[in-house]
Parts: structure tokens; C-alpha cells; sequence
């Protein structure tokens, strides 16, 4: 007789119980477990009781090959609980291990901030989808927070350019840069990126003929573009983030350079337990000084720019002299009678 779907779900959740050495389950523990993950996926009118739980646990016994056995060994009070004879062993020789499985709880607990966004009805399949087939809930007790942004715009469009993306959809893009210009593009979208709580995409763009960053925030509208899709031949998008900090990347020949930079004895631990960018490393520990093999972008700008006095640019001398200039310019507008009294001296 062919298993039907609920008896295969409880069956993946006794093989992982009895493949789990970490800990012992024993009958009533295992019909609290079994019965926990069916209330969590179904719904309360799945629950099983005993005799269920019994028969489940003979047609398990009857699927193991020569030399595995699912042995019941004494517990305490009178209990037994239930192991596979061989660690690791599983009737579903495709299925995640107890760590794994815990991995993948903390997917799907990120996964999860993105319930609710509209349009994002893809997303809420996935995972329930990956709930119900390894029987996994995210953790209820809230015990784990992500930083992100209730009120940003442009989420909406989250789920739609990732389909894009994975489907070779183009895409017709309206937008408004964040100087108040609008216009639409035809985007070919190849790439979808988190970065410091905002969403970007990046495809080749038709009208500039190079590959674009678009700010899902600054997207006021989307439309399907009937061009055929030029796919991605050249970009790795594991490697194209490499040079810089944050997403801008600069395309007029910026070659990367070593950034140097100095900080006060209390901000230089911060910066050495959080690098700036992965190729961060210490000069100098008495000195507090570090160096970055990048690309100069407004992001590593702002980055600076965000440990106000706790740090200096000493190289090279042509960022040295942007930062300067963006913190006279702070300074005027802090200081404007002390700066004025500067002049008429």
C-alpha cells in the first residue's frame, strides 16, 4: 500500500529522532514531537494518538535494511527510548542531519522577516513549503532579531525582480534617481543584493549599454519588456562585490587602491573585531592604523564619514582630500559664526 503524504511526514520526523544520538526520545516524547510539528505545519486536526504512533513506528522498523535496527533501550523510571542501532543512519538517505536541520531553522527564520511584504506570496510557499517538508517551524520563542526596515518603499518589488532574475525575464524600469530625476530603462536582470538594510538590482541596462544598480526604493513601476533576454556571460556576481564596500560599483577605469587609515586607541578595537572590508588589515597596532585594498565609492566614504573624529584618512592623498572637503563642508554648517569670524581675520 502506497504511504500517503501525512504518514510519510510523520515517518521523516521519527527517522530524525532516531538518528539524533544527542538526545533520547522515548514513546511519549516522541508522540509530543510528532505531534508539536503536525499542529505547527496542519493544524490541530492531524494530531495522532497511540495506537497511531505504534503502527508508525512498526512500519519504520519494517523499512530498515539487514543489520540497522531501531532498538528500544532502558531509561529511567521504566522508560525506554528509541535509537537506530548506527549513528547517522537514515531511512531517508537524502534527508538533513540534526545539525543541518538546525541550519535550516535559522534559514527559514530569516527567510521569515519577509513574511507579510506584499507580492510576496512566492516566498510564503517556499516556506512553508520547506516547514512542511522537514517539518520545521521558525523559533517561536523570538529569541534571535534581524535588523531591517518596516517602512522602506520599493519592497513590494522584491519578489518580482527576483522572478525576473531567476525566469530571464528583461524588465522595463521606472525610476527616480535620488536627485529627483525620473526616466525608465530596459533592464536585463542578473543579480539581487542586500545592502546596509536596502535592496538593489543589477542587469544589463539597454539604454546605458553596461550593468546598472537600481535602488528598489527609487522604482516607482515595473513592466514586462518585449525584447529577447540577453543573459549574463561575463559577470561572476560571487566575485563582482570583491573591490569595494557597499554596491556602487565605479566603471571609469577606477583601479583599487590602498586606503590607509588611522583611529583613536578607543574606536581602533571596534574596527578590528568589525573590519570595514575583507581586505582589511592591521599596519600597525601601536599606531592604530589600518589598510584597504579597494575601490574608493561613496560607501567607503560614508563609512568614514560615520566614525566622525575617531578616524583619519592618511592615504591615498586624493581621498584624503574628498573626505576633507565633506567635513569642512559638516563643519560650516555646525560652526557658521566662528567660521565667519575666521574669514574677516
Amino acid at each position: 500500500m502506497p504511504v500517503n503524504k501525512n504518514a510519510q511526514f510523520r515517518y521523516q520526523i521519527l527517522d530524525r529522532c532516531f538518528s539524533d544520538f544527542r538526545h533520547k526520545y522515548d514513546f511519549d516524547t516522541l508522540l509530543e514531537k510528532v505531534n508539536d510539528h503536525l499542529e505547527d505545519v496542519q493544524g490541530g486536526d492531524s494530531m495522532i494518538g497511540i495506537r497511531q504512533l505504534r503502527g508508525d513506528i512498526n512500519a519504520i522498523r519494517k523499512m530498515l535494511p539487514d543489520g540497522i535496527y531501531l532498538e528500544a533501550k532502558p531509561y529511567y523510571d521504566k522508560k525506554c527510548y528509541y535509537r537506530y542501532s548506527e549513528r547517522d543512519f537514515s531511512i531517508f538517505q537524502n534527508e538533513l542531519s540534526p545539525d543541518e536541520v538546525q541550519k535550516l531553522r535559522s534559514t527559514i527564520e530569516m527567510l521569515s522577516r519577509y513574511r507579510g511584504v506584499p507580492n510576496n506570496a512566492w516566498l510564503e510557499e517556499v516556506i512553508s513549503n520547506l516547514e512542511y517538508r522537514f517539518g520545521i517551524k521558525s523559533n517561536s520563542d523570538n529569541v534571535v532579531a534581524f535588523e531591517q526596515n518596516e517602512q522602506l518603499k520599493g519592497l513590494e518589488y522584491l519578489s518580482e525582480v527576483i522572478d525576473a532574475a531567476v525566469n530571464h525575464t528583461p524588465l522595463i524600469i521606472y525610476y527616480k534617481t535620488y536627485k529627483g530625476k525620473e526616466f525608465t530603462s530596459t533592464l536585463h536582470p542578473y543579480h539581487v543584493k542586500q545592502y546596509n538594510n536596502r535592496w538593489f538590482l543589477f542587469g544589463y541596462e539597454e539604454e546605458s549599454g553596461k550593468i546598472a544598480n537600481k535602488a528598489l526604493d527609487r522604482i516607482h513601476h515595473i513592466s514586462l519588456a518585449n525584447v529577447p533576454f540577453k543573459p549574463n556571460t561575463s559577470i561572476d556576481f560571487g566575485h563582482f562585490f570583491d573591490d569595494i564596500v557597499g554596491v556602487s560599483i565605479p566603471y571609469d577605469d577606477v583601479q583599487k587602491e590602498t586606503v590607509v587609515l588611522q583611529f583613536t586607541p578607543a574606536r581602533f578595537p571596534y574596527v578590528t573585531s568589525k573590519p570595514i572590508h575583507k581586505s582589511q588589515v592591521v599596519i600597525d597596532e601601536e599606531d592604530c592604523t589600518v589598510s584597504l585594498e579597494v575601490k574608493p565609492t561613496r560607501e567607503l566614504e560614508q563609512q568614514i564619514l560615520s566614525f566622525g573624529p575617531d578616524v583619519e584618512v592618511l592615504s591615498p592623498d586624493t581621498f584624503r582630500v574628498q573626505v576633507g572637503r565633506k567635513i569642512a563642508e559638516n563643519y560650516k554648517k555646525y560652526f557658521p559664526v566662528q567660521n565667519e569670524c575666521t574669514d574677516n581675520l
